[in-house]
């Protein structure tokens, strides 16, 4: 079966996984029966549902639809956070469907698409989303398969006919080795996923791997002082790009009244008067990646400017909650310490005068186990840290592995609590905040509009 010609229906398991759910739209939008498990129900799995998704919850082979288990027809799609034993993975597997990972699928998918990808430990979702949107008000227009919830256009796919596609590309379970890009981003390399990778030296040489995957008469932008070293094919140009310096770079940045605007310096072509739609500083640098693919895509200056001015942001991206004159509430996705570094001093650029609190819910047994000192030495930044219990996604708890680690490793003078999720909407009901910031990649999220009712109403 080929992927695209021959199917007659999708089935997803693990469906409610962002990357996951942008893959059940495009299917969708080619109009085919689509259905799939995933095991909590939740705002994403909703929206598809009401997009017109068949989903269950329990991992039940009964629950599987009846037009979704011929083997000549139905084409399975799976993350690799299932885990093996899964019954339903398993009866599909045994019945000669079929079944591909998600990122293998991505990479089929694309193929036929000059592909403009952002690989990197952290940055992706919101510097392929500004890209998406110059590209798609732009005469080049694109596809896009999106790691967010883009508030431009309250999805994570974008369909055009255009012969770009931009895609967030994901280094964990090494899916990002499937693509095939024209153009890549790699926004930063700090160790990440350890409990696939084994060590910091197989993660760098996995992303060396990715960059031989570019297309000759592509190019690579590389974040500057990145520790890997990449190895392109013969014709692939590589370029170097920070806030501050590079070949691609910010200029005359200023940040004033809640706005920022600032330069952007090119080997393609400079281009002024750049204002931010989403005015926070580390969106400076992202900005600056996603203009740069944007501009070798050929995207001109006013279409740079326009799609920046006009960018909404991404669901939990440094996603402002609440901001009036007394109170700050923003969500963000970091769960990475050097995500949470990056977000706590552009919050505190933002708000230097001001009393930050982090409400911060670990996300994975092994990374806390792997990272609790860096999390700390980050988190220490803010005037206060509230922890949460651990997320554990995908995993088994770890003797000794919990959010105290992290509690303990805070500098001298931050205050600090710890608490369990189901306590948190009474302890903010309890405190008044000057900033609170919350992050976290786990179910905290869930939170985060009642939270924001909660504070707006003292």
């Amino acid at each position: 079966m080929t992927i695209l010609k021959d199917i007659q229906s999708v089935y997803f398991i693990g469906i409610g996984g962002i990357g996951m759910s942008a893959i059940a739209r495009y299917f969708l939008h080619k109009g085919l029966p689509v259905a799939g498990y995933d095991k909590t129900p939740s705002s994403l799995t909703n929206r598809l549902e009401q997009e017109g998704v068949q989903i269950h919850y329990d991992d039940n082979v009964k629950e599987i639809p009846a037009a979704f288990r011929h083997p000549e027809s139905t084409f399975v799609v799976y993350t690799p956070a299932i885990p093996e034993s899964h019954s339903e993975l398993t009866y599909f597997r045994k019945n000669g469907f079929e079944v591909q990972k998600r990122a293998q699928v991505l990479g089929t998918l694309t193929k036929e698409y000059k592909g403009l990808c952002v690989a990197g430990t952290h940055g992706k979702t919101t510097t392929s989303s500004m890209c998406a949107h110059i590209m798609h008000q732009s005469h080049a227009d694109c596809n896009a398969f999106l790691g967010g919830i883009t508030k431009n256009y309250g999805t994570n796919y974008i369909f055009s006919d255009s012969d770009y596609v931009v895609i967030e590309a994901d280094e964990y379970d090494r899916s990002f080795h499937w693509l095939r890009p024209w153009i890549s981003v790699i926004t930063a390399t700090d160790p990440d996923h350890l409990d696939i990778y084994g060590t910091k030296e197989a993660y760098l040489d996995s992303f060396r791997h990715y960059t031989t995957l570019i297309q000759p008469g592509g190019a690579l932008i590389l974040h500057t002082g990145l520790e890997m070293k990449p190895e392109v094919k013969e014709g692939v140009t590589i370029y170097t790009y920070s806030r501050d310096e590079g070949d691609f770079h910010a200029s005359n940045i200023v940040i004033i009244n809640g706005e920022i605007i600032f330069d952007l310096i090119s080997p393609v072509e400079n281009v002024t008067g750049i204002s931010l739609g989403q005015p926070i500083p580390i969106n400076i640098e992202n900005a600056v990646a996603a203009m740069a693919m944007a501009q070798l895509s050929g995207c001109t200056a006013d279409e740079l400017r326009e799609g920046l001015r006009t960018f909404g942001g991404v669901d939990r991206r440094f996603d402002v909650k609440v901001k009036d004159s007394r109170h700050v509430v923003i969500s963000d996705y970091a769960h990475h310490p050097m995500e949470i570094k990056e977000s706590a001093k552009s919050i505190r650029e933002l708000y230097p005068d001001r009393h930050i609190t982090a409400l911060f819910q670990p996300h994975l047994y092994t990374r806390t186990r792997d990272f609790y000192q860096d999390f700390a030495k980050s988190l220490s930044i803010l005037d206060e840290v509230v922890l949460c219990d651990i997320y554990p996604a995908r995993e088994e708890p770890i003797p000794g592995v919990t959010s105290k680690l992290i509690y303990d490793h805070l500098v001298p003078g931050v205050a600090r609590q710890l608490i369990h999720k189901d306590e948190v909407l009474d302890f903010v009901r309890s405190r008044d905040f000057d900033v609170l910031i919350i992050l976290g990649a786990g179910d905290l999220d869930n939170y985060t509009d009642t939270i924001a009712e909660i504070i707006k109403s003292k």
